[in-house]
């Protein structure tokens, strides 16, 4: 069974943006910097010619990555349910080990952006998080040992 890949509809959107601005405005980009890095002549000691080679091969891995995304993504439905956190969900928590409140966001893995607190629902607290209500008490399992969030809000 294929992975799914949780989305939002505009992340769906971005994602199938992202995809064609890759195959088609950057894929030309770097043959026409290849093309004329080979009219320098001798490609043995040509460091041009090598970084767009790499960079041609590190595009085409975006693509095929980004291709399988778009094709098993799950696009999520905007939710007003407040009562338990779910994907899209707005989550502030209280932290006990850092004795502060946190709020995250939880999204799909191709969503995240850890600098603004969005998280994937993949990651340990995110998955933590899921299906539980607020005042409830959950246990987050990291690599530097399990500690607790107390779920105060969920938006």
């Amino acid at each position: 069974m294929a992975d799914q890949f949780y989305m939002t509809r505009e992340g769906y959107e971005a994602a199938k943006k992202e995809l064609e601005y890759l195959q088609t405005v950057k894929r030309k980009e770097i043959v026409d910097r290849i093309a004329e890095a080979r009219s320098h002549g001798d490609l043995s000691e040509n460091a041009e010619y090598d970084a767009a080679r790499n960079e041609q091969a590190a595009n085409e891995g975006e693509i095929v990555e980004l291709e399988y995304k778009v094709k098993n993504a799950v696009i999520i439905e905007e939710s007003d349910d407040n009562s338990v956190v779910h994907i899209g969900s707005t989550v502030t928590v209280w932290d006990e080990d850092l004795g502060e409140e946190v709020t995250y966001t939880i999204m799909g893995t191709t969503e995240v952006d850890p600098m603004n607190n969005v998280i994937s629902n993949e990651s340990p607290v995110g998955a933590a998080l899921l299906r539980h209500k607020k005042g409830e008490e959950v246990f987050v399992k990291a690599p530097g040992g399990e500690y607790k969030l107390v779920i105060r809000k969920i938006d």
